[in-house]
C-alpha cells in the first residue's frame, strides 16, 4: 500500500489506473478504524478494480466545544488494517495540505436544509465541514464509487444530495452498519465508553427496534417516541433526539410515507451515540 500526503502522487497513481480503463473505489475516514470501516474497503474491492482510502481528522467538522485534539488517532494500527484488507493507496494529508489558507479563508460546501436538523442542530457547522472535505477529496481522488457506512445516515443523505446538486460523477454507496453482538453500532467514539457504560449502550438499538414495531402496529407516533425517550432515560442514556423521517429526503414523516427511518442520538458519559433504523410501514 502506498501511503502519501501528496495530492500529486495520489492523482498520478489513479491516472495510471484509469488510463488502463480500471475503476476506483474510495473510502474516506477520520481514522481509528474498526470493522465497520474495513467492511467498506471489502465492499470497495468487490465493486472496483482498486481501493483508495483517506485518513484525515477534519478540523472543519469540529465545533468550538468539541475535542479535536482528543479525537483518537491510531495511525499505525489503521495502516495495518488497511493493508490486510487490500487497500492499495492511502491518502494521509495534513490540515495545511487540505486548507492551505486556513479554515477562515477556505471555500466551503453546504447542503441547505438537511444539514441544519437532527445532528446538525446539536453540532452547527458539522455537516458543512463534512460536505466540504468530502467534495474536496472527491476532486482529488476522482473515484468511480465512494462508500460510506449507513450508521451516519444523515451524513450519507447529505453527501448524496451534494453529489446530485453539484453533478459530481461519483456513485455514492451506503453500506450496512456493522454491530457488536449486543447490537451496539461500531463507532470510533465507543472508545470513550467505560465498561459500565458499554453495558448500557445497546439500549439505543433496542429502543429503536421497539419503537419501529410500535409505529408499524399503528401506535400514535408522538406518544411512541415519548415512550422511547423514557426507555432510554431508564436505561441510563440521555436522549438528544429521536425522530421519524421520510427515508430518502429526511423530511418529517407523514401518514402517507411508507419508507421511513428512525434516527436517534443520545449521550452516555463522554460519548454521543447515534443510530438509525430504516423500515417500511
Amino acid at each position: 500500500m502506498l501511503t502519501t500526503a501528496k495530492i500529486e502522487e495520489i492523482r498520478a497513481r489513479i491516472k495510471t489506473w484509469k488510463n488502463k480503463g480500471e475503476s476506483v473505489a474510495f473510502v474516506p475516514t477520520m481514522g481509528n478504524l474498526h470493522a465497520g470501516h474495513i467492511s467498506l474497503i471489502t465492499e470497495g474491492k468487490r465493486r472496483a478494480d482498486h481501493v483508495v482510502a483517506s485518513i484525515f481528522v477534519n478540523p472543519m467538522q469540529f465545533g468550538p466545544n468539541e475535542d479535536l485534539a482528543g479525537y483518537p488517532r491510531t495511525l499505525e494500527a489503521d495502516q495495518q488494517k488497511l493493508v490486510e484488507a487490500g487497500c492499495e493507496l492511502l491518502f494521509l494529508p495534513t490540515p495545511e495540505i487540505i486548507y492551505p489558507r486556513g479554515l477562515a479563508a477556505q471555500t466551503f460546501v453546504e447542503v441547505p436544509g438537511i444539514s441544519e436538523q437532527l445532528c446538525g442542530a446539536t453540532r452547527p457547522g458539522h455537516f458543512r465541514g463534512a460536505a466540504t472535505i468530502v467534495c474536496k477529496l472527491f476532486n482529488i481522488v476522482q473515484p468511480d464509487i465512494a462508500l460510506f457506512g449507513r450508521k451516519d445516515y444523515q451524513q450519507l443523505q447529505i453527501i448524496r444530495t451534494m453529489v446530485e446538486d453539484l453533478s459530481l460523477p461519483v456513485e455514492v454507496m451506503g453500506v450496512d452498519t456493522v454491530r457488536e453482538s449486543s447490537g451496539l453500532a461500531l463507532s470510533s467514539r465507543n472508545g470513550y465508553l467505560t465498561a459500565e457504560e458499554r453495558a448500557k449502550a445497546p439500549a439505543l438499538k433496542r429502543t429503536l427496534d421497539d419503537l419501529a414495531e410500535a409505529i408499524k402496529a399503528g401506535n400514535a407516533v408522538d406518544s411512541a417516541i415519548n415512550s422511547a425517550k423514557a426507555a432510554l432515560q431508564a436505561a441510563g442514556l440521555t436522549p438528544d433526539y429521536i425522530e421519524l423521517r421520510q427515508a430518502q429526503t429526511l423530511a418529517p414523516a407523514t401518514d402517507k410515507d411508507k419508507e421511513l427511518v428512525l434516527l436517534a442520538a443520545a449521550y452516555l458519559g463522554k460519548a454521543r451515540l447515534i443510530d438509525n433504523l430504516v423500515f417500511n410501514r
